[in-house]
């Protein structure tokens, strides 16, 4: 606990960055001496440096850009991995964990230790990895680096501790699984097939054991060739030299015949009493042509040759269509006898898997499911049923279903908002799916203690926005909202949005909610706004239209008191478009006379039309086409239901429109706010007429946007994902910055809007992209009907301070440090029935700041940060309280003040990676942790602080991160997230009879560590693969190989492990004799051979 007190009367603080023709920042000395004498102020902080831990929590929607799958049939969890190098394993709903491999190289294969509770991992960089999932983070046991070796296919087979692994070079590797040591058997490409062979037969894609015996290995290699490796007799059985290119192998469970998928499009079974030929060859997508040939076919990549009890068997392939289908979709072939379904996908298939009954390849499969893993999807087809239903999905895979442009994020919502979000979602949600239960049913998860309503806001490229519930470290989507259905469908190759943004014209740029009041509203690409209202009860509605004239003319010489050349203000109660703005020209008809001026990019629908339940439009405000120039986009938004209204800004100027009465209150440049206090003091525009500005992260703001983005193209755009060349440098970094000053953030609240002020009153605080801060008093009527019917006054007041940098976030607290909420309307259903004895009528609430005169008398502290600094000032005197330079080699991306341990705290995340806390109001340092390098504009814009130590961002294009800040929420981690590993007795496998084992149907079974011990094969080359000891320790990888056997195998193991020490010891004692003999020895003789001689012989 500290204190801080500081006495203003007559202090002077130095603070770097003063204002130009104001008293610098901190500096009481120019004060007016009719404001209220400042008095002490007695802040008592209670948060410190061990509070703060950073650290991940979960990891919401799909795997972005995923490689490979697999499944544990005992355990019933599934694992993807990615290109990325991660893997995300997932159960039951609430159990999804993520990994990452530290090289980052792409995962190609994943293998299950069925039941196990272990996970190996081949990736790209040839190294195999052991993972422990018998922990709620799983860790890596044990690496084994390829060396001289690429990896291309690997197989564990159930019950096994021995990993074949196959090679580009087209060699087969045995690894112990336990030691993740290298066998020295090795099955040599040249052994394995006949040496009068003159072609390598390529790298290897298949290995499996047969079925009918363990000690036969099946090896298909990329060329075509397959032999059948007798691991005893170490020879080959026999061998298969097909002409086609085999892609995948699969058998029957009586190990009798087995199918391959080839690279024409055929599907060939082979029966072990013959190999010289194929049983059978099909095309089951190649039908024969007029001239008697076959369809060329693309390769059929995978196939699943599964047995049933209770029908025929199933053939499910990926691919295989006819090349000439040309646009057909990728598909997913099911044949099951005669029949042939063809399902087809969305996107392309990475990887599928049949889910079987039995964990046993020797018995009838009994197949009951398919997982399909596309390039951006993850589908579960329903085996069970003839038509093929898919599993409803429980896990948020759609997060990504239109690009993700923003997102925000609320940890203290009302708690009835979510219930009654999901009731109306719910009536709109999808149907046909299969009424079973979802298969991937592993692990176990409970509700932990510390929850609370959380709710995840996305916003996305094609206008819709996703409300989703985020409480206990899980996300279920509640609502959907899509705001192109405010607007006409613009007519094919036209458009009045077409010269603006091509692509994605409804793109949600920002969003802001009020979860008391319900008022949302949605702010977009288009440089239009929609505000929505929440009603349980449906209505017809005529949505109601602003136009708003924002631009300034770029050429013209302006001066502060020069109104006459600057087109920015519009009439106030300009209401919805004029007809003359029905029908623009067309973007191509760009003569002198006929540029495109005063209209809006998007029409708005002018009709009545008929809204569900849930978020109803209101208001549509959209920024005008000037002289042909489109609109800049909105940079900033702040709405406060309380006062009933809205402010926005961008490159030009600051509006504040009134929405209870569709009027435009203000609408001004940014220059003219100043009136003659402009620190500037500039009288020229820039001369670039063009709207292109300098892309990058140079112009973020408050909300995850950028407030010059790239005009032509959508937020989704890889050229402006990826553009980050350009350096910082001061807060003024070019002559159109200087010019230009952009609105960057705005916030309503109760203020001084003077200095001279004796009580609190409506305000809006303004920052600018140039480093200022404006503060604009307003007059509110309080009456109902007198807030209806009379205008509310605006009035820039000059008051100017100034910061380094972009000014990004406000915030206010009262004088013993607590923050001051934003005053709001509690929510009313507007559509409801009317109550004769319960007028509809606005109820208020209010935080206001002399509600805590009694510990300081008048006044309330003002938290300001920008790219560079925070400062905190006092006011209603203006004085500069405490200043601290945030960075000085980088900038602040994002920046909220939040609640946390009962206080409050400045959080920053900046360009460099660095994630900062900030105590307030002294803004000592508390946290500073070097966390994630930007890479992209995606983490910029989708950055969010909230409440109760949480944050998120978009850590791939189709993948919410969620992070925590807090020491509690890392110490609580482990109880909050779910358990992968559930302890489940293997099923036994089935008593096969007599008559089978007596004709010779039985399986065989072998010791595989006679043949592939270090006793019986030796060691493998040391040069080959490199070992290297994971971070999840020896012991937890005992834990994880000790599964199926229980406790007696890890007691045994234990045992052994005292005795091999033991030994190791007694080896250890008896070289230390012979040394010491030796040298005892060599003692002796030495003596012996100089005994005789004399000093000078030597």
């Amino acid at each position: 606990m500290k204190k801080f007190r500081k006495v203003l009367d007559g202090l002077t603080t130095s603070s770097p960055g003063g204002t130009i023709g104001t008293p610098s920042c901190g500096s009481a000395a120019g004060t007016p001496t009719a404001a209220p004498t400042p008095k002490e102020i007695d802040v008592q902080e209670t948060l410190i440096s061990e509070n703060f831990q950073l650290c991940k929590t979960v990891r919401h929607g799909f795997p972005y850009q995923p490689t490979a799958l697999a499944f544990d049939p005992v355990q019933k969890i599934l694992a993807i991995g990615s290109r990325s190098g991660g893997v995300r394993i997932l159960g039951r709903p609430g159990v999804d964990c993520y990994c990452q491999h530290e090289s980052g190289a792409a995962v190609l294969q994943l293998q299950f230790l069925i039941n196990e509770g272990a996970l190996v991992t081949a990736c790209a960089d040839d190294t195999l990895h052991l993972w422990n999932l018998r922990q709620r983070r799983p860790a890596v046991l044990h690496s084994l680096k390829f060396n001289r070796e690429r990896i291309t296919f690997c197989h564990l087979p159930f019950q096994s501790k021995w990993l074949y692994v196959g090679t580009e070079r087209g060699n087969t590797h045995i690894v112990n699984i336990e030691s993740f040591i290298l066998s020295g058997y090795v099955i040599m490409w040249n052994k394995a097939i006949e040496l009068s062979t003159k072609t390598h037969p390529g790298p290897v894609v298949h290995l499996s054991d047969s079925p009918k015996d363990e000690g036969k290995l099946l090896v298909g290699f990329e060329s075509g060739t397959i032999v059948q490796w007798d691991l005893r007799a170490k020879k080959a059985d026999f061998r298969i030299y097909y002409d086609e290119a085999i892609h995948s192998v699969s058998w029957h469970h009586e190990g009798k015949t087995f199918m391959c998928s080839h690279s024409d499009g055929s599907l060939t079974l082979w029966n072990l009493r013959n190999t010289s030929k194929p049983f059978q060859v099909t095309f089951p997508h190649g039908k024969i042509q007029k001239d008697g040939r076959k369809e060329s076919c693309k390769p059929i990549l995978k196939v699943e040759y599964k047995t049933s009890r209770s029908s025929e068997p199933f053939v499910i392939f990926s691919g295989g269509l006819s090349y000439d289908k040309a646009g057909r979709r990728p598909t997913l072939t099911i044949m099951h006898g005669k029949a042939i379904t063809v399902l087809e996908m969305d996107h392309p298939i990475v990887e599928f898997m049949v889910l079987c009954e039995t964990p046993y390849n020797n018995e009838v499969q009994d197949p009951y499911a398919v997982v399909v893993l596309l390039e951006k999807d993850l589908i579960v087809v329903d085996l069970t049923q003839s038509n093929f239903p898919v599993f409803e999905n429980p896990y948020p895979m759609d997060v990504h279903e239109s690009p993700v442009t923003c997102t925000a994020y609320f940890a203290d919502c009302p708690p009835d908002i979510i219930p009654i979000l999901y009731s109306i979602g719910a009536k709109h949600k999808k149907t046909g799916y299969s009424q079973k239960e979802w298969p991937v049913s592993g692990g176990s998860w409970t509700l932990g203690s510390h929850t609370y309503p959380e709710i995840i806001i996305t916003g996305h490229a094609d206008g819709s926005v996703k409300f989703w519930d985020a409480s206990a470290f899980t996300l279920q989507m509640l609502y959907k909202l899509k705001t192109s259905k405010v607007f006409e469908k613009p007519k094919a190759g036209e458009g009045r949005a077409a010269e603006l943004v091509e692509e994605d014209p409804f793109a949600v740029q920002m969003v802001s909610w009020c979860p008391q009041s319900r008022i949302f509203c949605v702010v977009g690409i288009s440089a239009h706004i929609i505000l929505y209202r929440f009603s349980k009860y449906d209505a017809n509605t005529q949505i109601v239209s602003l136009e708003v004239r924002l631009q300034c003319d770029s050429e013209d010489i302006i001066t502060p008191s020069e109104n006459e050349n600057n087109p920015c203000f519009a009439e106030p109660g300009s209401h919805s478009p004029q007809p003359h703005h029905q029908h623009p020209l067309s973007p191509g008809s760009r003569t002198p006379e006929g540029a495109k001026d005063s209209i809006p990019c998007l029409k708005v629908k002018d009709r009545v039309v008929r809204v569900p339940p849930g978020y109803q439009s209101e208001l549509v405000i959209q920024l005008l086409w000037v002289d042909g120039e489109p609109p800049q986009q909105i940079t900033s938004l702040d709405i406060n239901s309380a006062y009933g209204l809205l402010a926005f800004g961008n490159l030009n100027g600051l509006a504040v429109v009134d929405y209870l009465q569709k009027t435009v209150l203000l609408c001004i440049s940014t220059l003219d706010l100043y009136g003659a206090t402009d620190p500037y003091q500039r009288l020229t525009r820039s001369p670039r007429r063009n709207r292109q500005s300098t892309s990058g992260l140079t112009e973020l703001t408050d909300n995850q946007q950028s407030t010059d983005m790239d005009r032509s193209k959508s937020p989704t755009s890889e050229s402006r994902e990826n553009s980050f060349s350009r350096s910082r440098s001061s807060s003024v970094s070019s002559i159109d910055r200087d010019t230009k000053e952009a609105v960057t953030t705005l916030q309503f609240g109760e203020s001084y809007g003077r200095k001279n002020d004796v009580l609190p009153g409506p305000c809006l605080w303004v920052g600018t992209s140039l480093g200022v801060v404006l503060l604009i008093p307003m007059s509110i009527p309080i009456d109902h009907e007198e807030r209806m019917e009379d205008s509310v006054t605006v009035g820039p007041s000059g008051a100017v301070q100034m910061l380094k940098g972009s000014v990004l976030r406000f915030a206010f607290l009262d004088c013993s440090g607590a923050l001051i909420q934003g005053p709001y309307e509690v929510w009313r259903d507007q559509n409801a029935p009317e109550d004769s004895d319960r007028p509809r009528r606005r109820k208020l609430v209010h935080f206001s700041p002399s509600s805590s005169q009694d510990a300081c008398g008048e006044g309330h502290l003002t938290v300001v940060c920008s790219e560079r600094q925070a400062k905190v000032f006092l006011m209603p005197s203006q004085s500069c309280l405490f200043v601290h330079n945030i960075t000085e080699s980088s900038f602040v991306l994002r920046a909220d003040v939040v609640s946390v341990c009962n206080s409050v705290c400045l959080a920053c995340f900046c360009a460099n990676g660095h994630v900062m806390m900030l105590s307030l109001p002294s803004l000592r340092p508390l946290m500073d942790v070097n966390y994630l390098p930007l890479t992209d504009m995606r983490i910029a814009r989708t950055f969010y602080f909230t409440n109760g130590g949480q944050a998120l961002y978009l850590s791939s294009p189709t993948e919410i991160q969620r992070i925590t800040y807090t020491q509690e929420m890392c110490d609580n981690l482990q109880e909050m997230l779910g358990e992968l590993f559930t302890p489940i007795e293997t099923p036994e496998a089935q008593n096969r009879g007599f008559l089978k084992g007596f004709f010779g149907g039985n399986t065989q079974t072998f010791d595989r560590e006679e043949l592939f011990g270090e006793a019986a094969a030796g060691k493998a080359s040391r040069s080959l693969a490199q070992h290297i000891p994971g971070q999840g320790g020896v012991e937890g990888m005992k834990v994880a190989a000790g599964g199926a056997v229980g406790e007696l195998a890890r007691a045994r193991i234990a045992l052994d492990e005292r005795g091999q020490r033991l030994g190791e010891l007694e080896e250890r004692t008896a070289l230390m004799m012979t040394s010491a003999e030796t040298f005892s020895k060599h003692a002796h003789e030495l003596m012996l051979k100089c005994k005789d001689k004399k000093w000078y012989q030597f």
